[in-house]
């Protein structure tokens, strides 16, 4: 098992309403938009990536903005994002700014161990601040609204919910090298929870499957997760993982460049859109560390239709 995944590198969801999405994420959160770019297969909507103050691999929370209905929960789907947080008094004050914001919250609690505190933001997308124990470094945004000791750090633990695991479990262990170390009762009173982990492991590197075979099939819309992405640290060993799923005959894209990073993708037995893309080169490859985020970034091969690219996206603000 020497090809491991390292981590959760981005997660991919879905705004009908880009201007309330940059407010929510920004003002609400306080994280920081750290691209502003268009989807690359629909140049038509934007794609919006916020970070933390330093754009790190494994703080990307990003957005397609699609004009979609609603998105319809249920199974075959990644029910819930994980974003991480410094301590349990730092869920206590994000709950007392949800409740003066008017941002739907549940109580902190423990969930598998850990303090929690689930919220969504207006469109129903749905999130749960975690206590990572001080086990992640932190990279704060120095313009965000949240105090720096209480700012997300980044990506938590993924949950995806599906009606059988078998096929699921098979493909995370003998292909993607995860390893199932514990489950727990899911917190909506629905199934298992069981709990894969990438690497070194911990809270930033946690696949978490709820097996909930009585819900229906979730309808993709606004409010939903689009994809998930795993953390590869090159190009090199991406190379490795694609030639990785060919032996196990498993389709995929072959390998795909974002510029940004290079990524593949392929779906899991439940049908969940997963990928796995490199850290590097990062977000700072087309524009300062200290500007990221203020103008329309395009990849070089898209960069000779900026003009009608900008002509057909609508304002943020």
């Amino acid at each position: 098992m020497s090809l491991q995944l390292t981590g959760i590198h981005h997660l991919t969801a879905i705004t009908a309403n880009a201007p309330e999405n940059l407010r929510f994420y920004t003002q609400t959160l306080g994280m920081r938009l750290v691209k502003k770019t268009v989807n690359q297969d629909d140049t038509t909507a934007y794609h919006l990536f916020y970070a933390d103050g330093q754009a790190t691999p494994g703080t990307d929370l990003t957005f397609f903005d699609w004009p979609l209905e609603p998105e319809g929960r249920g199974t075959h789907s990644i029910s819930r994002t994980g974003l991480r947080v410094g301590g349990r008094d730092s869920l206590f004050w994000w709950k007392a700014r949800f409740d003066e914001l008017k941002v739907k919250s549940d109580a902190v609690t423990e969930i598998d161990g850990r303090a929690s505190l689930d919220f969504e933001d207006g469109e129903g997308q749905r999130f749960r601040l975690i206590d990572d124990g001080g086990l992640s470094p932190s990279h704060p945004w120095d313009k965000s609204p949240v105090p720096t000791e209480h700012q997300i750090k980044g990506l938590g633990p993924i949950t995806m919910s599906v009606p059988d695991i078998t096929s699921t479990a098979l493909v995370l262990e003998e292909v993607m090298n995860m390893t199932k170390v514990r489950q727990y009762p899911s917190p909506d009173g629905i199934g298992e929870v069981h709990v894969f982990s990438m690497g070194k492991g911990g809270p930033a590197a946690e696949l978490h499957v709820a097996v909930q075979p009585g819900l229906p099939a979730s309808r993709q819309g606004a409010g939903a997760v689009h994809h998930v992405a795993f953390r590869a640290p090159d190009q090199a060993t991406l190379h490795e993982w694609t030639e990785r799923l060919q032996s196990f005959r498993l389709p995929s894209s072959g390998e795909v460049e974002r510029y940004y990073f290079r990524s593949l993708y392929f779906r899991e037995p439940n049908g969940i859109l997963f990928e796995i893309a490199t850290d590097g080169p990062g977000f700072a490859v087309d524009e300062p560390m200290e500007t990221l985020g203020e103008g329309l970034s395009l990849p070089p091969f898209l960069e000779h239709k900026r003009s009608q690219i900008e002509a057909r996206l609508k304002p943020l603000n």
